[in-house]
Order: structure tokens, then C-alpha cells, then sequence
């Protein structure tokens, strides 16, 4: 799309300079777009190296047999990274995940792993699940001199400071389906504090094992049919899904000094948490609305500007009726010269749990730059729980064109009461073409493909 000027003397923006991910039913973000514009829906059956659906069974529940999966989360080049075979061997896939996305978001942003050795780079990663862990346990695996390092959560993160050799915070965030944003929230607070000068921000989510989903089934968050109805009259809770996504952030004004290639301006991020309510794990929208308010308050980001928002969006009778309730409050019914559209990845992919947040950031990212916003699924019919009309809302049920300038939000909410919300702008404007401007190339010219390997092997 037509990009925006942001006042570079905001010292609060931040930069997404690269971004990688893997994704049910697409590899990289390309084919992640790909999916999303085509209007694909990824779920399918559990795979045989998973689990046998037919062999969990639950007196008092159907258990739900499908997912959004990852193909290959066993591929590992462990000597890349070194790390020995063995210790690969009973790491948790998640780490192993979280350190090929970033290594690819460095080849993104253009920049070489090397360059950041002894920086002030952090880690912020959202995870929660122990499933490689549980599996070790069902088949019988013992404990060995790295089992206990390569199934810690903390070590997610500190894997990646140590093999990159960086110097700046190393955490793992761990605030259930928010993780990831608020992780990336983090980041965003010490660099606009100074604390660091760029984060690498991941979240990763596997199921490899059928214990958290027959936990989530006896929770009641799970669809019976199969899929995310997200706003939809058929609404009926969420699908799990897999993943794995990686940002590197800096602030715009270093991005710029840099010569980054910046892909999105991140305008402003808060979280905030529910603070009570009907029980501890039902949304709070007046928390939800505080959030919203506090980002898009007085003197910030102009709600005429806001196009779209990535909604949490799981497709729960409740969870969409208090989101919408809330997006309506702050952003939809006080802007009543344009209606705001929202709409749900997790339509597409499942939910991505620590991991979604990011998923739908990516996902909007990926939104400006290509100047639309792709359909959101399995919502043909609307809630009869959400008074669309009234606060001003639409879901984005066909693919939404963007005026330049438009901002887009990205919310996701934690089962324990944890809100995040983050605004994204376009990449500012480049400079007038300088006269050491490279010359464009015809499609018959000779064109240098560089490539770099890891050994001579």
C-alpha cells in the first residue's frame, strides 16, 4: 500500500525490521500470505506421528481430533547451532523452533547473526506448554545430563542469547494465549527506555501429545465442529493450532540510522490485566476497554486512522461478545465516519496459543504491505450476540483494501486475564532516490544470487 511519514521525532516508535515463521499449512511468511489472501482454511486431521485420535478416549467428552499442525517439527540441523546430537535429541522442539525462526528473521531484516554477537540484544519469548516433556514421560525416556535444561521454558529464550552470544535481557513470557504480545510489549518498553538496542521476539506452540487438548476440552474452550467460527452465529470455541514466529524490533529512529529495511512501525503497545470479574479465566470488556483507551487516548492514535483490528477473535459466544463490546466502546461507535472492521487468524490457522499473538501480528504486517486486509473465515452468518450496527463493527468477510495512513490494531488476551494490544503504520516514506541509487534491471539481465552455507558440507 501507499505508505505513510510518521513524525520520526516520536521517540516511542518501533521498528519490525525482519520477521520469519512457520504456520499450519504454509512454511515462511510468503506462503503464510498466501494461504491468508487465498482465504484457506489449514486445519485438518491430527497427523499419525501425533497422536491416534481413535485410542483417546473420554467417558464424558468428544475429544477433538483435528488441528492446525506443523509438518517436520522433528527436523533439526543441530551442528548448525552447535549443539551435539544427543543434547538435540531430548530438547523440547520448541527451542529448536524458536531458534531457526529467529536465525531466519536475522536473514530478513539482511542481517548477519555475527553482527549482533556481544550486543545489547534481548530475547522476549512467549511460551507455556510442556508437551515434549509429558511425551518423554509416556514413552518411558529417563532423565539425562540435558533433559532438564531442554524442557525449562526459561531456556527457550536464554538458548537463543547464548548461541548468538547476546548480551541484553533473556526472558520467557509466560501469560497463556497473550504470551508472544506481550513478550513483543516488553521488547518495546526497553527499547523505548534505552535498556537495549533491538530485541528478537518469538513465540512457539506444539501439540505433541493429547493432554492439554483433553484438558481444554473438559475447560469447554474447544469447537465441537472443528473450526473457528470467530463473530460467527456458529461460534462455538476455538481450534488448536501450531506454530512457530519470530520478529527483530529496533527503534525506527536506530532502524533508520541503520539502513534497515523496516516492513511495519509499531505506533504504541500497552497491557493490561482483568483485575477481576465473573471467575478468573472470563473475560473482563471493561478491562478490555481500559487497554484500548489507554493506547488510543487523547493526543494519540486517531481512531479515523484505524481501520482494522486482528482481533483475540476464538470463536467463543462470550470471549467475541466482550471483545466486540470493548473494539465498539473505544474505536467502532466514537468514529461513526467509517466503520471499523475486524476479523481472526485463528480462523484460518487455529489458535496459535503463546504463540497467536504474534501470528496475528505477522499477519498484519504483512496486511500493509500488500495494502489489504484478507477474509476472515466462518462468519457467514453474524453473531446474534454482537450488535454490529450499534458499535460501529464489520467483520472483514471479503478482502478489505487500505487507504494509506490506515493503522491497524492487534489485540490478544490471556485465560488469566492478561490483555495486550499493540498498533501497527506502515513503513514511513523512503527517501527521494538518491544519484547512487542502484539502476533498475531488465528481466533478461544477469542477476548475482548469493549464497552462504554454514560449513562446506
Amino acid at each position: 500500500m501507499g505508505r505513510v511519514t510518521l513524525g520520526q521525532e516520536r521517540s516511542d516508535l518501533v521498528a519490525v525490521v525482519g520477521l520469519a515463521g512457520r504456520f499450519p499449512g504454509a512454511p515462511d511468511a510468503d506462503a503464510f500470505w498466501n494461504l491468508l489472501e487465498a482465504g484457506r482454511d489449514a486445519i485438518g486431521p491430527v497427523p499419525g506421528d501425533r497422536w491416534d485420535p481413535d485410542e483417546v478416549v473420554d467417558p464424558t467428552r468428544t475429544i477433538q481430533s483435528v488441528g492446525g499442525f506443523l509438518d517436520g517439527v522433528g527436523e533439526f540441523d543441530a551442528e548448525f547451532f552447535g549443539i551435539s546430537p544427543r543434547e538435540a535429541q531430548v530438547m523440547d522442539p520448541q527451542q529448536r523452533l524458536v531458534l531457526e525462526a529467529v536465525w531466519r528473521s536475522l536473514e530478513d531484516a539482511g542481517r548477519p547473526a555475527s553482527d549482533l554477537r556481544g550486543s545489547r540484544t534481548g530475547v522476549y519469548v512467549g511460551g507455556l506448554w510442556h508437551d515434549y516433556e509429558l511425551l518423554r514421560k509416556d514413552t518411558g525416556s529417563g532423565p539425562t545430563q540435558h533433559s532438564i535444561v531442554g524442557n525449562s521454558l526459561d531456556i527457550v529464550s536464554s538458548r537463543v542469547s547464548y548461541v548468538l552470544g547476546l548480551r541484553g535481557p533473556s526472558l520467557t513470557v509466560e501469560s497463556s494465549c497473550s504470551s508472544s504480545l506481550v513478550a513483543l510489549h516488553q521488547a518495546c518498553q526497553a527499547l523505548r527506555a534505552g535498556e537495549i538496542d533491538g530485541a528478537l521476539v518469538g513465540g512457539a506452540n506444539l501439540m505433541l501429545t493429547p493432554e492439554v487438548t483433553v484438558g481444554l476440552t473438559h475447560f469447554g474452550g474447544l469447537s465441537p465442529t472443528g473450526r473457528c467460527h470467530a463473530f460467527g452465529a456458529g461460534a462455538d470455541g476455538f481450534v488448536r493450532g501450531e506454530g512457530v514466529v519470530a520478529v527483530y524490533v529496533k527503534t525506527l529512529e536506530r532502524a533508520i540510522r541503520d539502513g534497515d529495511r523496516i516492513r511495519a512501525v509499531i505506533v504504541a503497545s500497552a497491557v493490561n490485566n482483568d483485575g477481576g470479574g465473573d471467575s478468573l479465566v472470563t473475560p473482563n470488556p471493561a478491562a478490555q476497554e481500559a487497554l484500548l483507551r489507554d493506547v488510543y487516548g487523547p493526543g494519540r492514535v486517531p481512531l479515523d486512522q484505524v481501520a482494522y483490528v486482528e482481533a483475540h477473535g476464538t470463536g467463543t459466544v462470550r470471549g467475541d461478545a466482550a471483545e466486540s463490546a470493548a473494539l465498539g466502546a473505544v474505536l467502532g461507535a466514537p468514529c461513526p465516519q467509517r466503520t471499523l472492521h475486524i476479523g481472526s487468524v485463528k480462523t484460518n490457522i487455529g489458535h496459535l496459543e503463546p504463540a497467536a499473538g504474534l501470528a496475528g501480528l505477522v499477519k498484519a504486517v504483512l496486511a500493509l504491505e500488500h495494502g489489504v486486509v484478507p477474509p476472515s473465515l466462518h462468519a457467514d452468518e453474524l453473531s446474534p450476540a454482537i450488535d454490529f450496527d450499534g458499535l460501529n463493527l464489520a467483520v472483514a468477510r471479503d478482502a478489505l483494501p487500505l487507504k494509506p495512513g490506515s493503522h491497524i490494531g492487534v489485540n490478544s488476551f490471556g485465560w488469566g486475564g492478561t490483555n495486550a494490544h499493540v498498533v501497527l503504520a506502515a513503513a514511513p516514506a523512503a527517501d527521494a532516490a538518491g544519484p547512487d541509487e542502484a539502476p533498475r534491471q531488465d528481466a533478461t539481465d544477469p542477476f548475482l544470487l548469493p549464497l552462504s552455507a554454514h560449513s562446506e558440507a
